[in-house]
């Protein structure tokens, strides 16, 4: 305990926040042991996903100092690989706005350009911006989808993509090498663009609707911004597409870091698309949009005779994908991860186009040079890979509405089209399992205990694929496992990158013809699957 409080009051001397510094103070003097084992139990790990945690004092947190020594180590990166130059977004959570202002102080004290966006805007305009501004390094502050008691630096070099290995580890360890926050150079000379920039990607986002698909059409739209950034972006969009009628959900449609009507800011959590669903049905919506706070994913519902549903990420991620590939001539390649579904495979091959798998992340999804269309099931898709090489919300928005406006003119339905899919391709039916830890240690023997018995778990198990195995694979070694399944499917295990989840991937795939006799099936399997699983990891 002597050594905690000494680290405490260490931090303490150097942390120029008042508030992380009284909440330090406060557990001190309250002897709260718990807490303060927890901040100082190591530095915040900085990643492929750059940092991201909870807001507090201590190493282990996101606050001033580690994003100041973050900032630096990033800084020091860029000009030692001959760069100049670094554009800095933000969202509207806690501290954001800060962050992203002692990030460019620090870069302007480095010596470089830096030039910070004009407010709190979607994660996709800072990638557009990178590559628009002709940077060398892009930084977003913001946690996405998290809980509301986080934040996160998420970091882009000049191509407008994520950052990978070996970037992850050099910059690292500058980061490592930094002095105290004090010590660190900061100027005041850096540069608040105008709105501009923001002009420059709507405009981009608009005119990837073609009039002549959308026709006549007029979709009455219900829209989520999830208590995030791309609320009013979206609402100038769908204004200038013109063929939308648009419903947004009040309660969630300005900024607030609260998040306070969803228990977890993601329109994948349960609850948290009850107030869109209750306006759909109100308003006899053709079509949900949701974005999550940093409006980089985009979550689409649609009615059904039953009422309305969300679909899944791969249901939007193969819409988007046989979009892509049939609206017009297009050559490349379609491209989706190891954790995603095949679907896409059979849809890219039909379509005389390339496939490829990558590791789960855009960070991956982007490379192949020839993407021209990528997602992952987490409801991320890249309509745009020449504006915005990562993840974008707004434009995959535009993207199924151009889709949805087209099959109106036709008198067709997205039902429809995922009926006629499974029809050409057959049935290929996803889930997932997550399980969230408060300590990384089950997660890890969760995931041991499934690869040392996997049998346990699944009874048609054809073959076991440890992903570590980048010679079983073909792709760079990640932790996980491949479990295919003898009936024709597969599971993957995988600790989250960004969360302390475990996740579980579920694909089962039937292709009789009969699509009715296929989908019954497939649930069936799915559902046998999916218990057995649960099961097995409950008694872990």
């Amino acid at each position: 305990m002597t050594d905690l409080l000494a680290a405490a009051r260490s931090w303490l001397e150097e942390d120029p926040d008042p508030q992380t510094r009284a909440q330090l103070q406060a557990w001190m003097d309250n002897d709260d042991r718990e807490r303060l084992a927890a901040a100082f139990a190591g530095p915040l790990t900085f990643g492929t996903a750059g940092l991201r945690g909870p807001l507090g004092p201590g190493p282990a947190a996101m606050n001033h100092i580690v994003v100041a020594k973050a900032a630096t180590g990033l800084c020091q990166y860029v000009k030692d690989t001959g760069g100049s130059k670094i554009v800095v977004g933000y969202d509207a959570r806690r501290n954001s706005d800060a962050f992203a202002e002692l990030t460019a102080a620090i870069a302007a004290g480095a010596g470089l350009t830096a030039e910070v966006l004009p407010r709190p805007l979607p994660t996709p305009v800072l990638a557009y911006a990178i590559k628009a501004r002709g940077a060398d390094a892009g930084v977003v502050v913001t946690a996405s989808h998290n809980p509301p008691e986080d934040n996160g630096y998420k970091v882009y070099l000049g191509d407008g993509m994520q950052i990978v290995p070996p970037a992850d580890a050099e910059i690292s360890a500058r980061i490592a090498a930094q002095p105290h926050y004090q010590d660190i150079p900061r100027s005041t000379g850096w540069t608040r663009l105008g709105d501009e920039i923001v002009e420059e990607y709507l405009a981009r986002v608009v005119g990837l609707a073609d009039p002549a698909k959308t026709g006549d059409a007029q979709l009455t739209v219900v829209y989520t911004a999830m208590h995030g950034v791309g609320g009013h972006l979206f609402e100038t969009v769908c204004e200038r597409l013109g063929f939308v009628d648009l419903f947004a959900v009040a309660e969630q449609f300005e900024p607030d870091p609260a998040f306070p009507t969803v228990a977890f800011p993601n329109p994948e959590e349960p609850g948290a698309m009850d107030l869109a669903l209750a306006a759909a049905v109100r308003e006899n919506a053709d079509l949900i949009i949701a974005n999550d706070p940093d409006a980089d994913r985009c979550a689409v519902g649609i009615p059904t005779a039953d009422g309305f549903r969300m679909l899944r990420g791969d249901e939007v991620g193969v819409l988007l994908g046989w979009w892509t590939a049939h609206r017009a001539p297009v050559d490349g390649s379609l491209v989706t991860t190891i954790v995603s579904s095949s679907m896409l495979g059979s849809i890219a091959e039909s379509a005389g186009l390339g496939f490829r798998q990558t590791l789960t992340g855009f960070k991956w999804i982007t490379r192949p040079e020839d993407i021209v269309f990528g997602y992952e099931e987490a409801l991320g898709y890249c309509v745009d890979p020449q504006a915005v090489r990562d993840k974008d919300g707004i434009s995959a928005s535009v993207r199924m509405l151009e889709l949805a406006a087209h099959l109106q003119t036709q008198d067709r339905s997205i039902t429809g089209l995922l009926d006629q899919l499974a029809a050409e391709h057959g049935v290929y039916l996803t889930d997932q399992i997550s399980i969230r830890v408060q300590d990384l240690s089950d997660r890890d023997r969760a995931l041991a205990a499934l690869q040392s018995d996997p049998r346990a778990a699944i009874a048609d198990l054809a073959g076991v694929t440890d992903l570590t195995d980048s010679l079983a694979t073909g792709l760079p070694p990640t932790e996980g496992l491949r479990l295919d399944l003898a009936g024709g499917g597969r599971v993957i295990a995988r600790p989250s990158g960004t969360e302390a989840k475990l996740k579980v991937y579920l694909e089962v795939i039937e292709r009789s013809g009969d699509v009715a006799t296929d989908r019954a099936r497939a649930v069936e399997r799915l559902s046998v699957l999916r218990a057995g699983l649960e099961e097995f990891l409950a008694a872990v």
